[in-house]
């Protein structure tokens, strides 16, 4: 069985995402098809969907006006499908955005956390480095990972089947809408807890802010990967290293949950 994944192409590095997808399966390439998203009715093709980085507001305006946005909960909260976000991708799959006023960012959600947007700075002030990524392997070496106006995550909040309800009270903070799994199978895609997958060093974070590489030593610091149930963020820019392992690590999550569902008979 052919499974489709799809990249939200409204706004943003959305071919380079095409682009290391189609890598990460040179291998087995006949079992996959890579879309581009732009209507509901190619969303309602996906098994599975990335949000790419760009500018968080300019997409969820463009997915409004496009009849998307209500579609894209539905496929991440209700459906509860695949879905990775990087950089403006994790802003939009965040239940709280701050560094924003309120009206101005609408959100999808699935993912318990606070982000704070342009946590690094200005796109002077973007930075490579390497980082060690333990979900990829313990003896893969670091990966390259690009920060441009990059958010971080700020608070890990705690599962609410509902609204985040005590950060619809804090000042300049948008929070995204609640929505209930489906059924069964989605219910098991969820989880209650959110899994930090990777943290950039305090003393490199500081660093990065002078705008040049640098080499995070093991002190816990900004926390920069994420992962909830079906739903996985990270801050940085995957698809602009050339490096397809996170690409080639999350279709095997895609793979898993199709196989998952399709057992289960949905």
């Amino acid at each position: 069985m052919t499974v489709t994944v799809g990249v939200l192409a409204l706004q943003g590095a959305f071919i380079e995402h095409v682009h290391l997808l189609k890598k990460a399966v040179e291998q087995d390439a006949s079992d996959w098809d890579f879309i581009e998203v732009r209507t509901p009715e190619e969303l309602a093709r996906c098994d599975g969907l990335v949000l790419p980085g760009g500018e968080s507001t300019t997409m969820s305006l463009v997915a409004a006006r496009s009849n998307l946005l209500e579609p894209l909960r539905d496929f991440v909260k209700v459906l509860r499908k695949p879905t990775w976000g990087t950089c403006a991708g994790l802003i939009l799959l965040a239940e709280s955005a701050n560094r924003t006023k309120k009206g101005g960012q609408e959100l999808i959600g699935g993912l318990d956390v606070r982000v704070n947007r342009n946590h690094f700075g200005r796109q002077t002030e973007s930075f490579q480095a390497p980082l060690d990524l333990p979900f990829l392997g313990e003896t893969e070496p670091p990966f390259p990972t690009v920060f441009i106006r990059a958010p971080i995550v700020e608070c890990i909040l705690p599962h609410q089947k509902g609204v985040q309800v005590d950060e619809v009270e804090r000042e300049d903070t948008v929070v995204a809408p609640s929505r209930q799994a489906k059924d069964a199978v989605a219910e098991a895609a969820t989880a209650d807890s959110v899994e930090v997958l990777a943290t950039l060093s305090g003393p490199a974070a500081r660093i990065a802010t002078q705008g040049r590489s640098i080499s995070p030593n093991e002190e816990l610091g900004d926390v920069v990967a994420v992962r909830q149930g079906n739903v996985f963020g990270t801050s940085f820019h995957p698809e602009l290293t050339g490096d397809a392992r996170i690409h080639a690590w999350w279709l095997r999550q895609v793979q898993a949950a199709v196989n998952k569902r399709k057992k289960l008979g949905q």
